[in-house]
């Protein structure tokens, strides 16, 4: 997916962008070159916090992919397909996010609609190089 990325900040150990989407923005870990943070790029998104449903991982209200930023957390929403093993994908349109689930995700129909609420520090993206 490409996207648009603005650098905000650099903190010790990342720098930070606010990443535009046509899903939505949020403000995210960059994982490529601090230089080369700025632009548009094709990216790769990465996901540091396990799933818990219940906790961090419900039922979407809205049959829709979306990227939104909410304090310090960033929801995620989209098509939930649990993988062979053991992890799940979160089809957000036309891109998807590799998961790994902490708990089972409840039995019901493959690609379920759901929201995913993790810590900003915990999603990145990284340039995906052609």
């Amino acid at each position: 997916m490409f996207v648009h990325t603005e650098s905000l900040r650099q903190t010790r150990q990342h720098t930070l962008v606010q990443v535009h989407t046509p899903l939505g923005s949020a403000v995210v870990r960059w994982g490529g070159d601090p230089g080369e943070a700025d632009g548009r790029h094709l990216v790769e998104w990465t996901v540091d916090e396990d799933v818990h449903w219940g906790r961090n991982t419900q039922p979407a209200t809205a049959a829709e992919p979306g990227l939104r930023q909410e304090g310090d957390r960033v929801h995620m929403t989209g098509r939930l397909r649990p993988t062979d093993d053991g992890a799940a994908c979160l089809q957000m349109g036309h891109w998807s996010v590799l998961l790994d689930l902490a708990s089972p995700v409840p039995s019901g129909p493959d690609g379920s609609w759901v929201r995913i609420s993790v810590g900003s520090e915990n999603v990145a993206l990284y340039p995906y190089r052609t």
